[in-house]
C-alpha cells in the first residue's frame, strides 16, 4: 500500500537529515518486529509520552484508533535528572517542567543528537511563571546532558525520535508529553514527594492534579480532557476520585545472628506544654545554621556503610529536645533506621556541645524540640568511610 502523500512528505523531510536517516535505518525493522511481538500495529496513529522526574523513566504508549484503549510499547530511562521536584518557573532554575505538554518540534540537527521540543511554556507556565523570562528550549533529546530537559542516550532518543516522528507522519500532529514529579504508584516515590510537599505547599495543588490525571490515565488507559483556568490551574473536565492507596503488610524483620542492641538514648520528661509556647528565638546549633547542615551531613556520609542490602537511599527522620539549658536530650530515631544506625545517630547527637536554646518572652531559656531529616547514601564497597567506633556507640 502507498503511503499518504502527508507521511511521504514528512519523513522524506526528516530523512533528509543524515542523523534521522541513520537512525531510520538502525532502528525502524527493530521496532516493527518489537510491535508485531506485542500485537500492535505499525505505525501508530497516537502517541502518548509520560516522563517521571525522580523515578527517571519515560514511557511510550501507543494505539491506532481513538476510541481504542493506549497499550505500552516500552519505558526508557531517562539518564540525567536537573533540579528537583516542581514545576519550572523561571529561566536558569535548572527544573524540568512539570505538567501538560505536546511535541511542538523535531530537531533533525541538534546539538544533542536529536531532540523533540516540548511546548513550554504552555498557557499555564505564561500565567504562573516569571513573566519576563520564563525559559523555553525545552527538550526530549540525546547526549545525556541535561540543565532542564529530559535526557536520553543516543540509542534510545533515535528509537523514541523514529516512533514520534512515524507517528507524526502517519496523522498526530500534536503528540502529548506529560511530565510527573514521581511514578505515584511506587512507595518510595511518593513519600519522597510528600515530605517534598511538606515544604512547599504552595505546590500541592498542581501534584494533586498531577496524581489525579496519572491514575485516571492507569485506569482507563485514556486521556482525560484538560483545561487551564484563569489562574493557571489545570482542571480534569472528567469526575474522579483517587482510588485510596492500599496498606501495606510489612515482612517480619530478618533474623540478625549477633545483631547490635537497639540504644535509647538519655531520656527526660518535659510535659509537651512546655515544648510548644510561643518563643522568640529557636534554638542555635554551635556555629550556627551551615555547621548544623554540615553536621547532618557527616552522619549521612557515615551512615552509608551500614546501608541494607538493595537501598540506594534512605530518609531518616530523628526527633530531639534541646533543653532550657542547651543540652540535646530525648533524641528519638525513626524505625526505618537499623540498630548500627540508630546508635550511632544517638551517640554523634549527644556528644553536642551545648546549644544556644530557644528563648521565650523576657528572654527566657525554655526546652524546645526539633525533627530533622538525615539522607543516607549507599558507599561504594571501596569507599565506605572509615567510622571510629567509641565504647557507647554499641
Amino acid at each position: 500500500m502507498a503511503q499518504p502523500p502527508q507521511e511521504r512528505d514528512f519523513i522524506a523531510f526528516q530523512k533528509s537529515f543524515r542523523r534521522v536517516d541513520d537512525a531510520f535505518l538502525k532502528t525502524e525493522d527493530t521496532l516493527k518486529a518489537q510491535f508485531a511481538a506485542k500485537g500492535l500495529t505499525w505505525p501508530a496513529k497516537y502517541m502518548y509520552i509520560r516522563s517521571f522526574k525522580l523515578d527517571s523513566r519515560l514511557e511510550i504508549w501507543v494505539k491506532n484508533e481513538a476510541s481504542a484503549p493506549y497499550k505500552r510499547f516500552k519505558n526508557y530511562k531517562v539518564c540525567a535528572l536537573a533540579g528537583s521536584l516542581g514545576p519550572k518557573r523561571y529561566e536558569g532554575d535548572y527544573q524540568v517542567p512539570e505538567g501538560f505538554y505536546y511535541i511542538n518540534e523535531f530537531k533533525p540537527n541538534s546539538q544533542y543528537h536529536l531532540a523533540l521540543g516540548v511546548n513550554y511554556p504552555n498557557a499555564s507556565d505564561l500565567i504562573l511563571s516569571d513573566k519576563k523570562k520564563p525559559g523555553g528550549e525545552i527538550f526530549v533529546h540525546g547526549s545525556c546532558v541535561t540543565v532542564g530537559c529530559i535526557p536520553l542516550t543516543d540509542p534510545v532518543i533515535e528509537e523514541v525520535y523514529v516512533l514520534a516522528a512515524s507517528t507524526r507522519a502517519a496523522g498526530q500532529d500534536f503528540i502529548p508529553i506529560h511530565v510527573f514529579p514521581v511514578l505515584f504508584k511506587s512507595d518510595k516515590s511518593k513519600e519522597t514527594l510528600e515530605k517534598y510537599l511538606d515544604t512547599r505547599p504552595d505546590y500541592k495543588p498542581l501534584a494533586h492534579t498531577l496524581e489525579k490525571v496519572y491514575y485516571f490515565f492507569e485506569e482507563k488507559k485514556q486521556l482525560p480532557a484538560i483545561v487551564i483556568n484563569g489562574l493557571g490551574e489545570y482542571k480534569m473536565l472528567q469526575e474522579y476520585t483517587i482510588p485510596p492507596r492500599p496498606v501495606p503488610i510489612p515482612p517480619p524483620p530478618p533474623f540478625k545472628e549477633n545483631s547490635v542492641a537497639r540504644k535509647t538514648a538519655v531520656m527526660k520528661d518535659i510535659p509537651e506544654d512546655q515544648l510548644n509556647g510561643f518563643i522568640i528565638s529557636p534554638p542555635e546549633f554551635p556555629g550556627g545554621m551551615a555547621a548544623f547542615t554540615e553536621f547532618i551531613g557527616s552522619i549521612g556520609n557515615e551512615l552509608g556503610q551500614w546501608m541494607p542490602k538493595g537501598k540506594q537511599r534512605v530518609f531518616i527522620p530523628v526527633e530531639f529536645i534541646v533543653d532550657e539549658k542547651g543540652k540535646v536530650l530525648n533524641v528519638k530515631v525513626d524505625s526505618k533506621a537499623n540498630n548500627e544506625m540508630n546508635n550511632h545517630i544517638i551517640a554523634r547527637f549527644e556528644k553536642l556541645a551545648p546549644w544556644k536554646p530557644a528563648l521565650a518572652l523576657k528572654e527566657k531559656p525554655v526546652s524546645r524540640k526539633l525533627t530533622q531529616t538525615i539522607i543516607v547514601y549507599e558507599w561504594p564497597q571501596d569507599d565506605i568511610p572509615v567510622v571510629k567506633k567509641n565504647e557507647d556507640d554499641n
